[in-house]
């Protein structure tokens, strides 16, 4: 395995045994929900329909599905890949109480070794959401990039995954989309004064809605602002 995907790999397992040293911050989703009133013992419920975007230049994959926006399904044990086919369990969110609202969500997912960006990656999702997709190929799969360097990827015509680094527990949530002369400039909004994350170091992932800025051709994002760091344009992995 190699040394950015096992960093790729610890970060998330630092993220998940650090969450519990401090009170957690809800994440903000895409688009706003319909309704955020919790309930005292939300589940998110199964969804067919499922989604995924290449990241990291192709190393990990944002796997998106439907239901509460502050309860993000986790990994449940190792993917497994055979003969181009990617298996993904997820997990149940243990934080409670969920807010009501149904909202896409992106859990990321480091690829095991043997997957190949290159090639179309079908993807079966089982566990507290079953579904399936298909990757197509990227055209062409780019250098891995620095250490925590952000990425992002299509979900769909309209929607992006995007990865930043930071507290796991506290995700950037959206402030606005705008034109950047060739590029598309997302903002995220400013936290607030008092919220409370956790003291880890792990990637998070954040959807846009950029498709009325993004036009067509391939599009590349201006990212700033809620404390996230990212000096030069990301390009959007894969096809709309």
């Amino acid at each position: 395995m190699s040394r950015s995907r096992l960093t790729l790999v610890g970060l998330l397992g630092a993220g998940l045994l650090a969450a519990g040293a401090l009170t957690g911050c809800a994440s903000g989703a895409a688009s706003p929900p319909g309704s955020s009133s919790p309930t005292d013992a939300a589940t998110p419920t199964p969804a067919g329909e499922v989604s995924a975007a290449w990241l990291d230049a192709g190393r990990a994959i944002a796997v998106v599905t439907s239901g509460s926006s502050s309860c993000v399904p986790t990994v449940g044990g190792e993917p497994r890949i055979v003969d181009g086919a990617l298996t993904v369990d997820l997990a149940e969110p243990t934080q409670e109480p969920c807010t009501r609202d149904l909202a896409p969500r992106a859990t990321l997912v480091p690829l095991p070794e043997g997957a190949d960006a290159g090639a179309a990656l079908t993807l079966t999702v089982t566990g507290a959401v079953e579904g399936e997709t298909t990757l197509a190929a990227l055209a062409d799969v780019p250098s891995p990039p620095d250490d925590f360097a952000p990425s992002a990827g299509w979900v769909s015509p309209s929607l992006v995954a995007i990865v930043t680094y930071g507290s796991s527990s506290c995700r950037p949530t959206v402030e606005s989309v705008s034109t950047d002369g060739d590029d598309v400039a997302v903002r995220f909004a400013t936290p607030p004064a008092d919220q409370v994350c956790t003291m880890d170091f792990a990637p998070r992932v954040t959807l846009a809605d950029v498709g009325a800025e993004a036009g067509d051709g391939p599009v590349s994002l201006v990212l700033s602002g809620g404390d996230v760091q990212a000096s030069d344009p990301i390009p959007v992995l894969g096809d709309r």
